[in-house]
């Protein structure tokens, strides 16, 4: 906390690999491309706990050689999503006895206490690219083929025109789906229980505009989200020699999809394949480029930057950065509370935001680390003083009987409140919520404030500053025991 107030500026392998290559490396320094001592490409992420996952082809190509060589995967692994620890290679083209060459894209997921790793592979049949799976008890591995043969090939009826870069996803009920393809040809299909069979017809999707290849699909908030590798020049790239990544959105696992705009712009390399993780609270995407040295377009290495959502569920197109992303071990002074948080489903209003700050960002489920804390973005309505107040919405009634809130505090203009109050709107006036506890101002935790459930469609925080002070906020959760 200040002292006094400061006027405030606005900123202009295979599954037995040489012991070599299985040794630890040292933890990277925080930076992108992430690791610079080989080149690696088209990353998926996969968060097990509090520690990310990036699994990444090995760009092998020498020096002023315009073609892949790609023979081996490797794994990252970070709980801070800035310091990664390189693991070596944990599979190869070896892994599968039916392949021999080509070890493309690939991607992770666990599912009943094993993880699948999901492959583009050529085959030693007819036909070129492949999909294949493999399977461990760790997200190290040792990983083994877990089917004898491919899972996809040119022979699956509805094949896409290209057989790559796979993406997994298991949903909340437990059905998997697989998307892949390449060449303008998306494919999607269900997966059984045992992960390494297809259920049902392989479909094309429908609505991913503009698609090219290297889809990737996650969920949050009950929103399907997938993001691909487009090539047009319709606000993508300049040359369709390169790509950006497009995405879309859709309330089945299936489709149809609704197209949402570019979330990465070009890099710097002419292919663009990226994945998104949660880790401590702070989304993630991870994508490659050629800004190793010595990189190039056959010779890429991995990044990692920071992602935001607008209230809307709507992705901010991802800044690059050659710094990657802070420090972020989770949690800082305390964890979030236990509940089911409604505010990430609701629509956020303000009497008053800073045009610098952002009023999403007290519902985009971000942990600070501190009350100084903007790496999940913060609200804060400088220069105004006296009472302000931030607002819940949603389209049907809610059932709440607490919040908990992380105050916002720059060490400037902005300070812990002096007060608070809870308030829910009965229809046609705002009024304090019954049984309302102290309504906490510490910083550097979450201040939890308990009340008797209220039945509401609207839940206020009325804010009063301290004098000379502005107020702000970084996290704002609405609580259902």
């Amino acid at each position: 906390m200040r002292r006094r107030p400061v006027v405030r500026v606005l900123a202009a392998g295979c599954a037995a690999t040489l012991a070599a290559s299985l040794a630890l490396a040292p933890p990277a320094s925080a930076a992108n491309p992430i690791i610079t001592t080989i080149y690696t490409a088209d990353p998926a992420p996969l968060v097990v706990g509090n520690t990310m996952y990036i699994y990444a082809g090995r760009d092998e190509a020498p020096a002023g050689t315009n073609n892949f060589v790609m023979r081996e995967w490797h794994v990252l692994s970070s709980t801070d999503a800035a310091n990664w620890t390189h693991h070596g290679a944990r599979a190869n083209i070896g892994t599968f006895g039916w392949a021999g060459a080509d070890a493309w894209a690939s991607e992770v997921e666990h599912r009943n206490g094993r993880y699948y790793w999901y492959t583009s592979v050529n085959g030693n049949g007819p036909g070129w690219m492949n999909i294949g799976v493999a399977v461990a008890d760790s997200p190290l591995g040792p990983f083994t083929d877990a089917k004898g043969g491919p899972l996809i090939s040119d022979s699956t009826p509805n094949s896409a025109p290209l057989n790559i870069d796979p993406t997994v996803f298991v949903d909340d009920d437990g059905q998997a789906y697989l998307y892949w393809g390449g060449y303008w040809g998306a494919r999607a299909v269900r997966l059984a229980s045992n992960m390494i069979d297809t259920v049902g017809p392989v479909v094309t999707p429908q609505g991913l505009t503009h698609f090219w290849e290297a889809p990737f699909m996650f969920k949050r908030n009950g929103l399907y989200y997938m993001i691909y590798a487009a090539n047009d020049t319709q606000g993508c790239v300049t040359s369709s020699s390169y790509a950006c990544q497009r995405y879309a959105t859709a309330t089945n696992p299936m489709g149809p999809w609704t197209h949402r705009g570019v979330v990465l712009g070009q890099v710097s390399s002419t292919t663009n394949h990226a994945g998104v993780a949660q880790l401590n609270g702070q989304w993630y995407m991870v994508y490659h480029n050629a800004n190793a040295p010595g990189g190039g377009n056959f010779r890429r290495s991995v990044a990692v930057d920071r992602m935001y959502f607008n209230a809307d569920g709507t992705i901010v197109p991802v800044v690059q950065t050659s710094t990657g992303p802070p420090p972020n071990p989770g949690g800082g002074g305390s964890q979030p509370p236990a509940g089911t948080n409604l505010a990430p489903s609701a629509t956020a209003y303000t009497s008053y935001v800073s045009a610098w700050e952002s009023l999403a960002a007290i519902n985009n489920g971000g942990v600070p680390a501190s009350s100084a804390d903007r790496s999940h973005l913060a609200y804060g309505n400088w220069p105004q003083q006296g009472t302000q107040w931030i607002e819940y919405r949603w389209p049907t009634t809610r059932s709440i009987n607490r919040t908990a809130t992380y105050w916002f505090d720059d060490d400037q203009g902005i300070d812990l409140p002096a007060s608070c109050q809870v308030q829910y709107w009965n229809g046609s006036a705002y009024l304090p919520v019954p049984g309302q506890s102290t309504c906490g101002v510490a910083g550097n935790t979450y201040n939890v404030t308990t009340f008797s459930p209220v039945s509401t469609t609207r839940l206020r925080l009325s804010i009063t500053s301290r004098s000379g002070y502005s107020t702000g906020v970084l996290e704002w959760m609405a609580l259902q025991s």
